[in-house]
């Protein structure tokens, strides 16, 4: 699902970017509801770049990656934890494009989200390369999401990774 989203792009570099686990939900300006396999799922955008809302029978969890004032938690590279009965696991990369390049790896991006069906992107007024774009999916028992934060002005793109999925019994 593609939509233009009504506000101004808040997100001016990649490194203000900042990550959250267990954060409240915040508002959004766009929202996607799914569910895997048992799983509830929201994928939602925000004016500050996105937040996910997972759950299930064995609990919950929240991720955020935004620019939030008054954060401490810078993205990181990588995270790994234990949320209860779940694994977390987080990857965040930059890439760094010319100008032509960047325009080309926008319109794969949003084709890509847009064509899925548990895909979210939202562009950003002032730019057709300013946008946020996420796509979820489960596999093996695992829930994922992939997001795509994009800064044209800077030719950043800031791409993210996660999995969440339950715990295996010590000895396996």
């Amino acid at each position: 699902m593609l939509t233009t989203l009504k506000t101004s792009y808040t997100d001016t570099r990649a490194a203000d970017l900042a990550w959250a686990l267990g954060r409240e939900p915040l508002p959004a300006l766009a929202e996607l509801d799914l569910e895997l396999s048992g799983a509830k799922l929201q994928l939602r955008l925000l004016g500050a770049s996105h937040q996910v809302l997972l759950e299930e029978d064995r609990g919950a969890c929240s991720e955020t990656v935004a620019c939030m004032p008054g954060s401490s938690t810078p993205l990181p590279l990588g995270v790994e934890r234990r949320l209860g009965d779940w694994e977390y696991e987080f990857a965040a990369r930059v890439e760094t494009l010319s100008q032509d390049s960047f325009a080309g790896r926008a319109q794969e991006v949003i084709a890509l989200v847009t064509d899925h069906p548990h895909g979210l992107a939202g562009t950003f007024p002032g730019s057709p390369h300013a946008f946020t774009a996420m796509v979820a999916q489960r596999l093996d028992g695992q829930v994922g999401w992939r997001t795509w934060h994009a800064y044209p002005q800077e030719g950043q793109l800031v791409v993210t990774r996660t999995r969440v999925g339950a715990r295996l019994p010590a000895g396996r």
